[in-house]
């Protein structure tokens, strides 16, 4: 509707009301603009569900018409609240306090009887997933994730603060111009069914940030176990404001979109499937909110015309120990080394099959070559990413040569990792020049990881689909998180802009 006038050439009183008023129902078939110049219509049950106070978010990006219930709205919004406050107090925290955080926190998950606690909080968690059929890979908190929970918080336990430290000095005549980190602000993470985010995250602190948490439903009790009896007390024993990490404790995708569309968050981090990222993404994005996204990987391993066998074989196998972003999911074979290194492929994934409950093979350009049960592909399908829980499934490509791999990899994959097999230097150069990676090496592809790579526990695997990031590394950890401030120290008290009218006084 066309805004009318009133005579002094304002917009009329009614205009302004309708324009402000409180959106307080839907109707069924109600269009809804978005992107401009298309619309999509609300649902008879997205109409029923509405309630007044409730919020209606539109994904510019797709058009997704997003619920958010009023009290799920006041959940995110009292977390955001409490981490801002408690980060206006982290500028009189020390470094010690810091320190003795996560040492606390470390000492708690390394109690028998703590962990006591938190297991058996999992443990429910796990039957549950199990009673609906979810994975639940990545949801046990076995030996091994406590182990790397207590590493990691060791890690930061060590670590330097970033807080104030000068990176460039530029000296001028009478003074000097220092740009200095500092602390980013609130960090909003959202996160898939792993228990462990709270030991990676809370890294954030390290720097002076705090954090706000939200988990998928499948692990929502193994995160309050632990925040009951480990993350809290030990931000009480070091003196840490109580806000410095805080859980929205819901099980609702809605907290989520509520929390990362709030504008005092300086960051927001999103970790799980695909499309659930994807979306978290652009919520953050048409919010005016900084993102790092990982909800695609799936590596890529070449095997060029130089490549060792042996070698090769050990690279597939070790690829393919478990399923996470970084576990082998294209392996293409230059067609000159087809005839033998084919069945080495073929014999490194029945090994990895045999270690868990068999593997599935899908073929793209081989079909004449391959002796075993699979699927035939289309070239588009080496886009597909498979999600496999305890049998291996990985695609297999036969190539015309190398530049037909990355031509393939740049054009299909999530532009994340890859490996290539090659014994040529030369080779091995052209591969990382022309590959949009953030991530490339010249083995085994589980490597792609902030804590076993570079002794860092990551917050996330920063994979925008695009290859390339801005200005950082592809491995987003809690001393990556700051601002840079910018200070002048002036030694000549008489400086002006224009140096022929200075004068001394």
């Amino acid at each position: 509707m066309a805004a009318t006038l009133d005579h002094s050439g304002g917009k009329s009183q009614e205009a302004t009301r309708a324009r402000g008023e409180a959106l307080t129902s839907l109707q069924d078939g109600m269009l809804i603009p978005f992107s401009g110049d298309r619309f999509t219509r609300v649902s008879p049950e997205l109409a029923k569900a509405f309630r007044p106070g409730d919020q209606l978010m539109v994904v510019q990006d797709t058009g997704d018409l997003l619920h958010i219930p009023a009290d799920t709205q006041t959940l995110a919004h009292q977390a955001v609240t409490e981490a801002q406050g408690a980060f206006q107090q982290m500028a009189a925290v020390s470094e010690g306090q810091i320190t003795a955080f996560f040492d606390r926190f470390a000492r708690a998950l390394g109690n028998d009887l703590i962990w006591a606690a938190i297991a058996e909080a999992n443990r429910q968690d796990v039957a549950r997933a199990l009673e609906r059929g979810r994975s639940t890979t990545r949801l046990l908190a076995d030996a091994n994730m406590r182990r790397d929970m207590i590493a990691g918080l060791r890690v930061w336990r060590n670590q330097t603060s970033p807080r104030n430290a000068v990176i460039e000095r530029i000296a001028h005549a009478g003074w000097a111009v220092e740009q200095v980190k500092a602390p980013l602000g609130v960090v909003g993470f959202v996160f898939e069914g792993r228990p462990n985010v709270f030991a990676d995250a809370t890294g954030v602190i390290r720097g002076g940030n705090t954090v706000v948490f939200r988990i998928g439903s499948d692990a929502l009790g193994t995160a309050q176990a632990i925040v009951q009896h480990a993350l809290d007390p030990a931000l009480a024993v070091a003196g840490l404001p109580a806000g410095a990490a805080r859980l929205v404790v819901s099980p609702e995708h809605a907290a989520g979109w509520a929390l990362f569309s709030d504008k005092r968050l300086a960051l927001a981090v999103a970790r799980g499937s695909g499309p659930a990222v994807a979306q978290l993404g652009a919520i953050a994005r048409q919010t005016g909110i900084p993102v790092s996204l990982h909800g695609t990987g799936g590596a890529w391993m070449v095997a060029d015309a130089s490549a060792d066998a042996d070698r090769f074989f050990a690279s597939v196998y070790h690829s393919l120990d478990r399923k996470v972003c970084n576990t082998l999911n294209v392996c293409a074979i230059v067609r000159t080394r087809a005839d033998d290194l084919v069945p080495r492929f073929l014999e490194a994934l029945a090994q990895a099959g045999a270690r868990r409950a068999g593997f599935k093979l899908h073929v793209w350009g081989a079909q004449d070559k391959i002796s075993v049960p699979h699927t035939q592909l289309a070239e588009t399908d080496l886009a597909t990413e498979w999600e496999w829980e305890d049998k291996p499934e990985v695609t297999l490509a036969i190539v015309d040569d190398l530049d037909h791999a990355i031509t393939l990899f740049n054009r299909y994959s999530p532009r994340f990792g890859a490996s290539l097999i090659a014994e040529d230097a030369a080779a091995q150069a052209h591969f990382f020049a022309n590959l949009d990676a953030p991530f490339v090496g010249d083995g085994f592809t589980r490597w792609i990881d902030g804590q076993y790579a570079l002794d860092r526990p990551e917050l996330g695997l920063a994979n925008w689909e695009n290859g390339r990031l801005f200005a950082r590394g592809g491995v987003l950890a809690g001393d990556g998180v700051y601002t840079i401030r910018t200070r002048v120290r002036q030694s000549d008290q008489h400086l002006d802009r224009t140096p022929d009218t200075a004068k001394s006084f």
